[in-house]
């Protein structure tokens, strides 16, 4: 007989013991796993492990049942509760929320559970009607002053008092104040026209100016540019640099080999 029929019958049994013994430890495992698995829960849905069913709520290694108290509802997750529409919660239990004159019933979450109507705000737990001033309106807001200014206006103190727009000025998208008009710019509390000198130009934003191309600013006018030979007008067009292989000195682009 070979060697190799020889190892053959040798390994065999071998091998056979082997997988006895693996399924046996596969069998033991699997049915550990159901035994730790408590009571009125379910394998879980989304990896390995277990979970409390709708219901309960996961305590150590059990599940134990939600208690919901009146006036509550078992939540959406179905592992805890929440108190129904005009009821907070306080500890273990649901209180009626008492709505202040002047409000109403409010279920954002963090909330006092009731909120003052428009034209009111919370001062102290009850709702006080807000003091609209002259040229002010009233907002949709339960906190500060509970106003606004009213456009062309602007707050002073706890009064709106008028934006006084001079010649050649407009109102602001804000409406509580004012910018001059293109062309012009501010100065203390008027609007002045930009002196635009020769060879310039009023900038993006019209409140300034400047130098055309090949002009540089000097004070308030605009002088031409001395390009020396070698150099050339830089890409901000008021200044002049020189060529590769040569080097600024002065006013003059010397060789640089």
């Amino acid at each position: 007989m070979s060697i190799e029929l020889k190892l053959h019958w040798v390994l065999l049994p071998a091998l056979l013991i082997g997988a006895v013994l693996l399924s046996a430890s596969t069998l033991v495992c699997a049915q550990a796993g159901a035994v730790a698995r408590p009571s009125n829960a379910q394998a879980n849905r989304y990896g390995s492990g277990w979970e409390c069913s709708r219901g309960f709520r996961q305590s150590g290694e059990s599940c134990v049942a939600v208690q919901v108290p009146a006036n509550a509802y078992l939540s959406s997750a179905g592992s805890d509760w929440a108190c129904d529409r005009g009821y907070l919660k306080t500890n273990q239990t649901c209180v009626a929320v008492k709505v202040p004159v002047a409000a109403h019933a409010d279920d954002s979450s963090g909330g006092a559970g009731w909120q003052c109507d428009r034209g009111y705000r919370d001062t102290g737990g009850a709702c006080t009607r807000v003091v609209v001033p002259a040229n002010a309106y009233a907002v949709d807001s339960s906190y500060g002053r509970g106003w606004e200014c009213s456009r062309g206006y602007r707050l002073d103190t706890q009064t709106c008092i008028a934006v006084k727009v001079p010649p050649n000025g407009f109102l602001t998208r804000s409406g509580d104040d004012w910018e001059c008009d293109r062309g012009f710019m501010k100065r203390s509390d008027t609007c002045v026209a930009v002196a635009i000198p020769a060879n310039a130009y009023l900038d993006a934003r019209g409140k300034d100016w400047r130098c055309e191309r090949g002009f540089k600013q000097q004070n308030a006018a605009c002088v031409a540019l001395s390009v020396p030979t070698n150099a050339y007008v830089d890409y901000s067009g008021n200044e002049w640099r020189c060529i590769e292989g040569f080097r600024r000195e002065g006013g003059s682009c010397l060789n640089d080999r």
